[in-house]
């Protein structure tokens, strides 16, 4: 996490659920350019960790996370058939620490009215932080409220809910949805005693969007953002970068 600023992390793991996606198809030019725009840290799978072997480093590298796990939490499908979650480990911690990963991130789903699924999803991230304990690797927890119980899942109380259970499990980081506005934003953070980094989601607006949307997560004194799609299919990505950073500056200067 940076110290001096908002931190800027970059998801580029899209391809394991969603396929070869806009902004996914030249994985070694994109990360090479995530690099050279100074993301504080990028997001790969495992199976995607040969293409940063091959970036031209100026300065210190970016930190690694490592995607340890696949579901089919995004899918249309989940909510109308039985059994439609469904999540597995790809790796695990130790796997990621060898293939010189910083950091490990794993999902929690909640919200798909199915018990099995949910018990599975609390037993699969409490032992992979218990894992993460043992070895010295910080963990963030993707939280999500996801499924048929779910109308609105930028809800406070879906919000709430699942970032303080990602908490209790033994996350070090959360990642997970903007609220519908920076105050409610400020409550999910305030009632979290963990640092939460604000996901993007689809790319639905401009780049000045964008940027809007950074200003009222600084406004909520979260700790950052980790965004993909909405960097990687700019068409301006090294400028977006470069403002995103900026915008992310004004957090330590509106809290000092």
């Amino acid at each position: 996490m940076r110290q001096d600023r908002g931190t800027l992390v970059v998801a580029f793991d899209h391809p394991l659920v969603l396929g070869p996606i806009p902004g996914t198809l030249d994985p070694a030019g994109q990360i090479q350019r995530f690099v050279t725009g100074e993301a504080d840290a990028i997001l790969l799978n495992l199976g995607a960790f040969r293409h940063f072997a091959s970036v031209v480093l100026k300065g210190g590298p970016p930190g690694l996370i490592a995607r340890l796990d696949w579901t089919t939490a995004f899918a249309d499908s989940a909510k109308t058939q039985p059994n439609g979650f469904q999540s597995c480990l790809v790796a695990h911690p130790e796997d990621a620490l060898q293939a010189g990963a910083d950091a490990v991130i794993t999902f929690l789903v909640i919200g798909s009215g199915d018990a099995e699924f949910e018990r599975k999803e609390i037993e699969r991230v409490g032992s992979v932080a218990r894992e993460c304990e043992r070895l010295g690797v910080p963990l963030i927890v993707e939280s999500l409220a996801r499924g048929a119980q779910v109308s609105n899942p930028r809800a406070p109380e879906w919000l709430k809910l699942h970032t303080r259970i990602a908490a209790e499990l033994g996350a070090d980081v959360i990642k997970t949805e903007n609220a519908e506005n920076p105050e409610v934003l400020r409550s999910v953070v305030s009632a979290c005693p963990v640092p939460i980094l604000v996901l993007g989601g689809s790319r639905t607006g401009s780049d000045e969007d964008i940027l809007n949307t950074v200003r009222g997560i600084v406004h909520a004194s979260a700790a950052g953002v980790f965004f993909g799609r909405n960097i990687f299919q700019s068409e301006n990505m090294s400028e977006l970068l470069q403002r995103v950073r900026s915008v992310l500056a004004s957090r330590e200067r509106t809290q000092g």
